[in-house]
């Protein structure tokens, strides 16, 4: 909001007309393959700086996380079973 009022402030200074709704939307339009051609641009400079990792690091990461994966499955599937063992225990015992 403050860069809106910003520029209206400076165009009232140099004496400019204010663009009316219509025309600051047709600029916008026009301006977007510009702002798409810029955008690109950057994306392009930030992809050259990062640091990639190497296939070793790619590989013994994917490892770390398969085995992590597993080993939490086999836990929470035990943690279920036994809680709804004594679940169903307790219901049997109570139920008659």
């Amino acid at each position: 909001m403050s860069s809106k009022a910003e520029r209206l402030k400076a165009q009232a200074m140099s004496g400019e007309a204010p663009e009316s709704r219509g025309g600051s939307l047709w600029a916008k339009i026009r301006s977007y393959p510009e702002r798409w051609g810029e955008f690109l641009h950057d994306v392009r400079v930030e992809m050259r700086q990062v640091t990639w990792p190497s296939r070793d690091d790619v590989i013994s990461t994917t490892a770390v996380v398969i085995v992590a994966v597993g080993f939490f499955a086999l836990y929470f599937f035990a943690v279920d079973s036994a809680v709804a063992f004594f679940i169903t225990r307790l219901l049997r015992l109570f139920g008659h």
